[in-house]
């Protein structure tokens, strides 16, 4: 919603395209970041417990938000609404991994991946309804429906008691604050942010080894089949992101759409992609989640294909080649999230989960970058896909074309790793 916004908001508090962008970078960066501090704390803390508080965070941001009267305020509002915020997909996938039985757990995962989907179609849209008939504060107000569904998080959560386990403070913060510096350096090109975010990680590496109960335990990255999955998932993932960040830019550049019509243009793919979702995470509980990785990748693969080659024509054309990339989203998102909940032990769901979402998104906070400056770069380039329909559309052409071969990349990586799993016995890709 607030991406179409951002015009708006510049011109209100006057500011260069730089400036207003933390509006929703500084969003990204807290989200990532507290979506794996909530998956650790939910290994010692209630569920429940947790996602009120993060509720409740979220919408005392909301309101901070639609009373403010300057940026700082409205940034900071933003910042509290990430805080809150990234309790959701931390808790949603442990809620969906750990309280269902294993014949549901592909459809439970099915129906979050198409509620992103969704998500993803309409935020366009009725943010820029509500930004045009009213203002943009009312986005805000918008995001404090989810205060009422705490009575319903109340009842059904199952109540905990606190597990034993000492939460570890320096290590929390020394993470925090290199995957902080690392996403500045990804989302803002702070250059000076690099080698910090790389010595307090090399710090937080030593730390986990010389302490007895770790923010993360190395053991979780010692396990090679969660290794490889994260590493998969953040290639495949940002193959994705990617066109969904680069298609509006394309739309608006090669087609001359305003922002309403280029959320017109995305929908129908959300809306498919939700029905999609469903439907995979069903097929996950019968068949496997592999056959539906593979799936979702050869759906990705032809939506890259098809978009490079008819990238200028008419808008509906683009429509419809989206649809495939949103079917594969979804399908991709519920399946992946399977696998890597079954290459965990239950003492490790929670943070192994968070950190799967801190690269989830940190995917999407590098693809954004990545293709930003890429576009920068390549604006008079020929395409080289002999098909396309027109010599301007190449640097997009081009770009849809790289997305493919890194999502090949992910494909092989995914095969390597199912095969080497399957020899020694420790990864169980579905029934």
């Amino acid at each position: 919603m607030f991406n179409v916004s951002l015009p708006d908001i510049a011109e209100q508090f006057r500011l260069l395209p730089s400036r207003v962008s933390w509006v929703v970078s500084g969003y990204v960066i807290i989200f990532a970041i507290s979506s794996v501090t909530y998956g650790r704390l939910a290994d010692t803390y209630s569920i429940k417990t947790l996602v009120t508080i993060g509720l409740i965070l979220f919408n005392t941001g909301s309101i901070i938000g639609f009373l403010s009267q300057w940026y700082p305020m409205l940034i900071a509002a933003r910042i509290v609404q990430a805080s809150g915020s990234g309790a959701i997909p931390a808790l949603g996938m442990i809620i969906a991994t750990a309280y269902f039985p294993v014949s549901e757990k592909g459809r439970v995962l099915g129906v979050l991946a198409s509620t992103v989907a969704v998500g993803a179609g309409i935020g366009p849209v009725l943010g820029g309804f509500l930004t045009g008939t009213f203002h943009w504060r009312y986005l805000f107000i918008i995001s404090t429906v989810t205060l009422f569904t705490i009575p319903s998080f109340r009842r059904y959560l199952p109540h905990q008691t606190r597990r034993e386990g000492r939460f570890d403070t320096p290590g929390a913060l020394l993470m925090v604050a290199a995957i902080g510096s690392l996403l500045l350096f990804i989302t803002a090109t702070l250059w000076w942010t690099l080698p910090v975010g790389m010595i307090l990680m090399a710090c937080f590496l030593v730390h986990i080894h010389h302490t007895e109960s770790p923010f993360v335990s190395p053991s979780l990255f010692g396990n090679e089949a969660y290794r490889n999955m994260i590493i998969m998932a953040f290639l495949a993932l940002s193959t994705v992101f990617g066109v969904l960040f680069m298609t509006p830019l394309m739309l608006r550049d090669l087609n001359a759409l305003e922002t309403g019509n280029i959320g017109l243009v995305m929908f129908p793919g959300a809306m498919v992609g939700a029905v999609s979702g469903i439907t995979g995470g069903r097929f996950v509980d019968r068949k496997g989640s592999a056959p539906v990785v593979y799936t979702a990748m050869t759906l990705l693969m032809s939506g890259f294909l098809l978009l490079s080659t008819f990238a200028g024509l008419r808008p509906w054309v683009i429509s419809l080649n989206l649809i495939l990339c949103y079917m594969g989203f979804s399908l991709l998102q519920s399946s992946i999230a399977y696998m890597v909940s079954s290459t965990l032990p239950r003492e490790q769901l929670g943070v192994g989960m968070g950190v799967y979402n801190l690269f989830f998104f940190m995917s999407g906070a590098f693809s954004a970058a990545f293709i930003g400056k890429l576009l920068d770069i390549s604006m008079d380039h020929a395409p080289i896909n002999p098909l396309t329909a027109t010599v301007s559309a190449g640097p997009y052409s081009n770009l849809f074309l790289l997305l493919g071969a890194v999502l090949l990349c992910a494909v092989w990586l995914f095969y390597v790793t199912l095969r080497s799993a399957s020899r020694h016995g420790g990864l169980k890709p579905g029934p």
